[in-house]
């Protein structure tokens, strides 16, 4: 027995992307698969019905896990506090417990440099990205101290390395990291374990991103040392299972960033 069996694992922006080679080509769906093969229940959020609906057809009939799908759109426009209550409400109904919160979502218009970026696409990553981040924390806290749980924030290499035409983003992620430090702090005390990952996969994302800025993307995107891009499961959502178990086997408290592709390293 997987002792991922019985845990509740909430993903966010885990709806089902394919590459224009048909290969899985989402981050979010990349983790979903590497949880479910370890027999974990799976809360997935995303803004796309039909592709959601189809993650969870898919991760059911492959892994024979139990997957909640749920429409969840962080944006200015609405109160992302009362959403992330919402949607944690209906992890806690569904399942009972919440071990895993897994903040991956975040939407963000990248290649525009910072002089040229309008304040509602600065709001887009910031909403969708660190304030969705801080809202899903705050409604996980009581649950993820019961189950002496563990988070798993995504950041970024752009803000660590100053990518240009992403200022948006990276202010986003780096938000995400600092404030994920702070977490790790205060929720040490309640064996509450928070990482960051700062991941490079080969994406639908990335892949479109190519194709729209490619200037942009010659000048921040490298391939890594080993010659190939990370894979969403195999390295992403396999990192995301190993730092889980680490996390529930010593409760530490600590965060690490994790950056890079396949090899990652701290």
């Amino acid at each position: 027995m997987s002792w991922l069996k019985g845990k509740t694992v909430l993903i966010t922006g885990a709806a089902y992307a394919a590459l224009k080679d048909g290969a899985p080509g989402s981050i979010g769906f990349g983790i979903a698969t590497a949880f479910a093969k370890k027999g974990a229940k799976l809360v997935l959020t995303d803004l796309d019905e039909a592709r959601l609906n189809q993650a969870k057809e898919k991760l059911e009939a492959e892994h024979g896990i139990e997957v909640l799908p749920l429409l969840a759109k962080m944006e200015k426009a609405i109160d992302g506090e009362a959403l992330a209550k919402q949607v944690i409400d209906a992890a806690i109904a569904k399942f009972g417990r919440l071990d895993v919160l897994i903040n991956n979502a975040q939407a963000s218009v990248s290649g525009l440099p910072l002089a040229k970026h309008s304040t509602e696409q600065f709001d887009l990553a910031i909403y969708s990205g660190l304030y969705a981040c801080f809202y899903y924390m705050k409604a996980a806290y009581p649950y993820l101290k019961e189950s002496q749980g563990h988070v798993i924030n995504f950041a970024s290499g752009a803000g660590i390395s100053g990518n240009f035409g992403q200022s948006s983003y990276a202010a986003a992620k780096e938000g995400i990291r600092g404030m994920s430090r702070c977490a790790a702090t205060e929720w040490a005390p309640d064996h509450i374990n928070v990482n960051v990952i700062c991941p490079l996969a080969w994406t639908r994302a990335l892949e479109s991103w190519k194709d729209a800025y490619p200037e942009a993307y010659e000048k921040n995107v490298t391939v890594p040392p080993m010659g190939h891009f990370g894979d969403v499961e195999l390295d992403i959502g396999n990192a995301c299972v190993e730092i889980t178990h680490e996390a529930f086997r010593y409760m530490t408290g600590q965060t690490i960033t994790l950056q890079g592709g396949t090899g990652l390293r701290p």
